[in-house]
């Protein structure tokens, strides 16, 4: 599971936040009949659809495991938080059906009948990710429900299992990191181009509005991730003291950036920061922070895992934070000059800032899961209790079987992404002297389409 999860989850931004990302370039070709942000839109589209597709293979593989390694928890609770996988569903099939008329309305629609066709594709995709987010919260702050004398849930309000306490922190946190992260890693791709020598509007244009829509966001997101830190505070103290390594209930708890927890709760290496976790969840020294120590070892995340939520943590806060400095020095010169920084560090660092954003949207579902530990359903059911038998021998092949899969599916992503931008690269440069029948390329993204091109009107293809 932890493979699966880790595995799509890579896939997530782009699900969520293509549409809308592309939908604003297009909405800019339109308004200023800007034929280089048409065709960008257009290419972001095909990429859209691609990625559709791969997610259809590994949630689709995701939704198997869920009934095949869970039984105790799907088989007692699934009736309780189900409707959020339930909703989950219904999104993926309407954003299949508005993908496939708005990758198909290029050149068979009128332009902005074309445009509001796909504009509910943003909000499909965001309905997506209420179930999902709706399904976790509650596994974080279960509510909604009464347990009748032989523990089985009972009277269920649908209504509080979905509205947790940790529902609306975790989903602004969720939908604006996923956001950004696909903010950052299309603008990385221009970013790489210019870096290689392509200074032309197609490029530009292809960098600044993803980064824009980034960098605005970075700093709200730093916002949102301070509040639902201090959510977990409130609401799952010793998930926050696992993530903290707070091992003592105490006041003028000290910081410790990295760092490692052992078993008897000393803590070795790492940057000690005196009286800064107190301050941070409580915005005064005297914050009285619960530890580790104050409930029972079988009810609180081992040494080992504390110290892997706490790294992945950390590691998140940090890559946050210098993010809301490069988004800064963008919009510096940005207010500036209305001009792209020229240093080719900023570029540099623009460029490795999306694979830096995929990697905290991996630490933040990490912080989340493990730092749970050993509930899956807090405070209410145990992982152990939930999970199947882990000495089937059918769970090893089951495993190995996946790992393949995967491997094949994201290899073929991979070739058909490169292929797609081989082949636009060199439309642009005039490599592609006639279009072949069903190219989707040409003068414009709309009209009729043309019998030949000369390419090259819009710069480097990327």
């Amino acid at each position: 599971m932890a493979f699966t999860l880790g595995s799509h989850i890579l896939l997530v931004p782009f699900g969520v936040a293509l549409p809308a990302i592309t939908l604003l370039m297009h909405y800019r070709g339109l308004r200023k009949a800007d034929a280089v942000a048409l065709l960008l839109a257009r290419r972001w589209s095909a990429v859209m659809a691609v990625q559709f597709a791969i997610g259809i293979v590994t949630g689709t593989v995701l939704s198997f495991e869920l009934g095949l390694l869970w039984p105790g928890m799907m088989g007692r609770w699934g009736d309780v938080f189900g409707l959020g996988f339930g909703i989950e569903a219904w999104a993926f099939f309407l954003e299949a059906i508005l993908i496939a008329i708005y990758l198909y309305g290029w050149r068979r629609l009128k332009p902005w009948t074309h445009f509001w066709l796909g504009l509910p594709l943003p909000l499909a995709a965001l309905m997506g990710a209420f179930g999902i987010v709706a399904a976790n919260s509650w596994m974080n702050t279960p509510r909604g429900f009464s347990l009748d004398a032989s523990g089985k849930p009972v009277d269920v309000d649908v209504r509080r299992a979905i509205f947790t306490p940790m529902f609306g922190p975790e989903y602004w946190h969720f939908v604006v990191g996923v956001v950004l992260t696909a903010g950052y890693v299309i603008a990385g791709v221009y970013a790489v181009g210019w870096l290689r020598g392509r200074r032309d509007r197609y490029h530009r244009l292809g960098f600044t509005v993803p980064f824009s829509v980034a960098a605005i966001l970075t700093p709200v997101q730093f916002v949102l991730g301070d509040s639902i830190a201090r959510s977990v505070f409130h609401k799952q103290p010793v998930k926050f003291a696992a993530t903290e390594i707070v091992w003592k209930t105490d006041t003028h708890v000290p910081e410790y950036m990295f760092g490692r927890l052992h078993p008897d709760g000393t803590i070795s290496g790492g940057i000690r920061i005196p009286q800064l976790d107190s301050i941070l969840a409580g915005f005064s020294p005297d914050t009285k922070v619960t530890g580790l120590s104050s409930v029972p070892a079988g009810d609180r995340p081992t040494a080992t895992q504390a110290t892997i939520a706490h790294w992945a943590f950390d590691i998140m806060v940090t890559i946050g934070s210098l993010l809301v400095l490069l988004a800064l020095w963008y919009g510096w010169c940005w207010l500036r000059r209305r001009d792209l920084p020229g240093s080719p560090w900023f570029f540099r660092c623009a460029a490795l800032a999306g694979g830096a954003c995929l990697l905290t949207v991996e630490c933040g579902w990490i912080t989340t899961e493990v730092g749970r530990q050993p509930w899956i359903v807090y405070q209410n059911m145990r992982v152990a209790e939930a999970v199947t038998d882990t000495r089937a021998p059918t769970l090893w092949t089951m495993l190995g079987l996946v790992v393949v899969l995967y491997v094949l599916v994201f290899g073929a992503f991979l070739t058909v992404l490169l292929r797609m931008s081989r082949r636009w690269r060199l439309a642009d440069e005039g490599a592609a002297t006639a279009a072949a029948p069903g190219d989707v390329e040409g003068d414009t993204p709309y009209g009729p389409r043309p019998l030949s091109t000369t390419g090259g009107k819009d710069g480097g293809g990327a």
